[in-house]
């Protein structure tokens, strides 16, 4: 049920932008927001197939939309629900007793895919058996190309095969998540980790390091980026409730594959894509604030989203927040994408920290064999 508490209320993959690096002005032109412009998780959702989009036991849903008409669209099986073994949950063996625990990881998918001209987006949320939830997108479908005289390359692109080159460019994708961490009232952290000084009395190894927590105050507070150097992640917490040992209850946000826009921030298309300025902000909760670019941003001259919604610097301690988090993918392609490109993924992944008092996934059942043995010795 931690679902339930986690993300109470609206939870979705709401933006994408394509960004074409060329100078050349038809290449630009290329540079689009596919989520306003194809209605990507919409009109252009795929109908799954048994055993090509998902395998084993499997619900689908239909959805139902409205073209452009007016009329009703009926899209079969646009969403599809199962469940899959991703391999090992935990392990341990004691040596003295030479007695192995193990046990299989078992997680619920839901999945719809879009077809937006060249590109499939895959859209799959994970949800597993030690409460962790984790969303991808993945990419595959064709390149798009463009053609070179022979003995020539492009500046902007790769040749993948003879007088045909594939721009460069960068995907970015906006998820917004109305967090409920075991209640409504949260406040966001973040945690780097930072190395001790060499020449510290108690760093004779010098190897020591200790976390910085750093409460996030206001919205503006609240936007940044990623840092490798310091490991920096996110904790959401509830400080009305507590766990077993007198901590609040908390998930951690983990981002995964990511990168920073090329263009500078005079580029047009980052006028209505401001949400590529940070990986991670964080507002309260306003009805009027659903998309991270805005409700209308194709033909927005500035921007009118997240920029806009977090230039009021609102407190965000102790409110109902909602964690918007972006992430992107730079693509230079290879001879290997074409003529049809192998998947990609980017996303994150939310954990509980100190939700639970102790693992919940440490009383899964022991993996059975067909002979209902179980896979463990005794």
């Amino acid at each position: 049920m931690f679902i339930i508490y986690l993300m109470k209320k609206r939870r979705y993959f709401q933006s994408v932008w394509i960004h074409q690096i060329s100078s050349e002005e038809e290449e630009c032109n290329l540079s689009i927001l596919q989520a306003f412009k194809y209605s990507s998780h919409g009109c252009c959702t795929n109908s799954l197939e048994l055993g090509c989009d998902c395998l084993g036991y499997i619900k689908y849903f239909d959805a139902n939309m409205c073209t452009s008409r007016g009329e009703l669209l009926v899209i079969k099986n646009a969403i599809c629900l199962h469940e899959e073994d991703v391999g090992i949950l935990w392990k341990h063996t004691d040596r003295r007793l030479n007695n192995p625990e193990v046990r299989r990881s078992r997680r619920l998918v839901i999945s719809s895919i879009a077809t937006i001209e060249n590109y499939e987006y895959g859209f799959f949320w994970y949800l597993y058996q030690d409460a962790s939830i984790h969303f991808d997108v993945i990419m595959t479908g064709i390149l798009s190309l463009g053609a070179v005289p022979p003995d020539q390359k492009s500046p902007y692109g790769s040749i993948i095969a003879p007088q045909l080159f594939a721009p460069y460019h960068q995907h970015f994708f906006n998820v917004r998540l109305d967090l409920a961490i075991d209640g409504i009232n949260n406040t966001a952290y973040m945690v780097e980790a930072e190395a001790d000084p060499d020449d510290a009395e108690y760093n004779q190894f010098h190897n020591a390091f200790h976390i910085n927590k750093i409460r996030l105050d206001t919205e503006k507070q609240a936007r940044n980026n990623l840092c490798l150097e310091k490991s920096r992640c996110w904790i959401f917490e509830n400080n009305s409730t507590h766990n077993a040992i007198g901590q609040p209850t908390a998930y951690k946000l983990y981002p995964g594959e990511n990168c920073i826009p090329m263009s500078s921030k005079k580029a047009w298309w980052r006028k209505r894509a401001s949400f590529v300025d940070y990986h991670v902000w964080v507002t309260p909760f306003d009805e009027k604030e659903m998309f991270g670019s805005g409700n209308y941003p194709n033909q927005s001259q500035s921007d009118i989203g997240l920029l806009k919604y977090t230039e009021q610097d609102r407190s965000i301690v102790d409110k109902d927040i909602v964690l918007w988090y972006t992430f992107g993918v730079t693509h230079i392609p290879r001879q290997e994408d074409f003529p049809v490109m192998p998947v990609v993924k980017g996303g994150f992944t939310l954990k509980p920290n100190g939700f639970f008092d102790i693992n919940p996934a440490s009383d899964i059942p022991k993996p059975m064999k067909k002979t209902d043995e179980t896979c463990c010795k005794k």
